[in-house]
């Protein structure tokens, strides 16, 4: 199977009028956050539906991730699911981005904008689908197996996941984010992956990038110190080779520098007093 190659992208889809947008649409970027990273009962309570609609979402367009189906048509199956619920796609119109979600196949780690390219037997695809719904975003991804996959992709698949949860688990109040990393880290190094590092999670809420870093890799420096109330991704991106990337012209497209396969999921969660609930499940509880 081949390298990647862009493809042609579709004209940018329309979104009702009467559905909300977020500040940034077709602005050259976000105003700066000046919140708090802790969310107050309100906000959390919004939270949870708009992160089990982006998760419903990321559901419903993992159905369709099969052969001969194109990125742009996955595009259209997220973008009509959130609209038809009266939820905006975080991504659309983000710093320019030109699409209601992301698709990265194979090699490519993520930020790949969807288009005409069908999908493949053998394939892997990562959906990244954000839902901005009564003035606040919910943020998952996942990567599906396209038709009959080999066994290293597979494999990289299945244990990228499995880096998800375990950094997830590590979340605790009082411990700093570097602890999340810092897990996801060591379970990838005992199967040799590479673990991309300038790629990172990130504090959500109001914002959908509020600044606060979320590593997945061993990295002293990132030391904010993890409080109950505070919302966050937690969203690994795991290689079979190198961690080094390039990117495409287009500006957004992330693929791995030696061609080899990436996988990532993602899970918006939410710090108790426990540890870490996940908001961006399908059936999670509206409140």
């Amino acid at each position: 199977m081949g390298t990647l190659a862009p493809a042609t992208i579709s004209p940018r889809r329309s979104v009702p009028r009467t559905i909300e947008r977020p500040e940034y649409v077709d602005r050259r970027g976000p105003s700066p956050f000046t919140g708090s990273e802790v969310k107050d009962a309100d906000t959390i309570a919004r939270m949870r539906v708009a992160c089990r609609l982006a998760a419903q979402a990321l559901q419903e367009v993992g159905r369709h991730a099969k052969p001969g189906v194109t990125t742009d048509e996955l595009d259209q199956i997220g973008h009509d699911f959130l609209c038809a619920a009266g939820a905006y796609p975080s991504t659309l119109g983000y710093r320019g981005f030109p699409k209601s979600l992301c698709t990265s196949v194979n090699e490519v780690i993520c930020h790949g904008i969807p288009d005409s390219r069908p999908l493949q037997d053998g394939d892997l695809v990562n959906v990244d689908i954000t839902a901005f719904l009564d003035g606040v975003h919910g943020d998952t991804n996942a990567t599906f197996l396209v038709g009959d996959v080999d066994e290293d992709s597979r494999l990289l698949v299945e244990r990228t996941h499995e880096s998800m949860m375990r950094g997830i688990k590590a979340v605790r109040p009082g411990r700093q984010v570097n602890v999340i990393g810092r897990v996801i880290a060591s379970y990838a190094r005992r199967f040799g992956y590479g673990v991309v590092e300038e790629f990172t999670g990130h504090g959500i809420g109001t914002a959908f990038h509020s600044g606060l870093i979320i590593p997945h890799y061993d990295e002293p420096r990132f030391d904010t110190v993890i409080e109950a109330g505070m919302t966050f991704t937690i969203e690994p991106m795991l290689t079979l080779g190198t961690h080094e990337w390039d990117m495409w012209d287009d500006g957004w497209t992330v693929v791995t520098k030696d061609h080899r396969r990436s996988a990532q999921f993602e899970h918006t969660v939410l710090v108790t007093e426990q540890g870490a609930e996940i908001l961006t499940l399908p059936d999670a509880p509206a409140s």
